[in-house]
């Protein structure tokens, strides 16, 4: 798929990260972490990512705004435009040697994101989308699955730790959506997961408690391969609740259903 300007400097600059991160990873035990936060690391490696991901697309793009999980909001001479970046979303699992983490880079215009890359650098593939021309991972068109049984459907989700709140509510959402279904998988890494629903991987994604970096670039690309995304409460917005909702077209009324019912 021939790309926008800026599509193409967005895959270049995670092509970039993902060769300085999959460098860092062979060494992950050599890793200097600090502690952010319960539960939360950053190392050495991620903010480098981030560093390598703003120089290359402001270089390119000056008066765009910024958003990025390690260098936090600058607004840009351009309003209407920002890149809104996760340098490594999976730190966890970064640091502790498992290969499923990725650069996330979306661009929002007018507080919509109209376009979205995650790269797995670990497997090597890029899932993009641009809206309005469909989504990709490498050189294969998305599709979302078509699967239309709850009882054939695996989804994912995210399980809460340290001092997040929301391990009540998934607990629920666990105890009556697995009866119901094939499956559910945590794997760590929202970027990942929305990009799984966007190839037919998983049916369904949810998950409470996340930031826009987290989840930008997935919404495109879900959108663009055909599926469904909203908040999990259907009363609010998607960056405003930190929550969000990613099925096929079959699956997002059973699942939201489940996710919605009271108390």
């Amino acid at each position: 798929m021939q790309g926008s300007a800026n599509l193409n400097l967005m895959i270049k600059a995670a092509r970039k990260a993902g060769r300085s991160l999959v460098k860092d990873f062979r060494e992950v035990e050599n890793l200097q972490v600090s502690a952010k936060g319960p539960g939360d690391f950053v190392s050495r490696a991620d903010r480098e990512a981030e560093k390598l991901i703003k120089e290359e697309l402001l270089n390119a793009r000056p008066t765009y705004g910024w958003l990025g999980e390690e260098t936090g909001e600058e607004e840009g001479k351009d309003p209407t435009r920002r890149w809104i970046v996760d340098p490594l979303d999976g730190t966890t699992n970064f640091l502790h040697g498992m290969p499923h983490w990725a650069v996330s880079i979306a661009l929002e215009h007018k507080g919509e994101v109209v376009a979205g890359v995650i790269f797995d650098a670990a497997k090597d593939e890029m899932f993009f989308a641009e809206k309005g021309f469909g989504a990709f991972m490498n050189e294969t068109r998305l599709r979302v699955s078509g699967r239309r049984s709850m009882t054939e459907a695996v989804f994912a989700t995210g399980v809460p730790f340290g001092a997040k709140n929301t391990l009540p509510a998934t607990l629920r959402d666990l105890a009556r959506l697995m009866p119901a279904c094939a499956g559910v998988r945590r794997w760590g890494a929202a970027s990942l997961d929305l990009a799984y629903v966007a190839a037919g991987r998983y049916e369904g994604y949810w998950e409470r408690e996340l930031q826009p970096w987290d989840m930008a670039a997935g919404l495109v690309i879900v959108k663009e391969a055909g599926g469904f995304v909203s908040a999990v409460r259907e009363d609010r917005e998607i960056f405003e609740s930190g929550s969000v909702v990613a099925t096929n077209a079959e699956m997002f009324e059973p699942l939201t259903k489940i996710l919605r019912k009271p108390e």
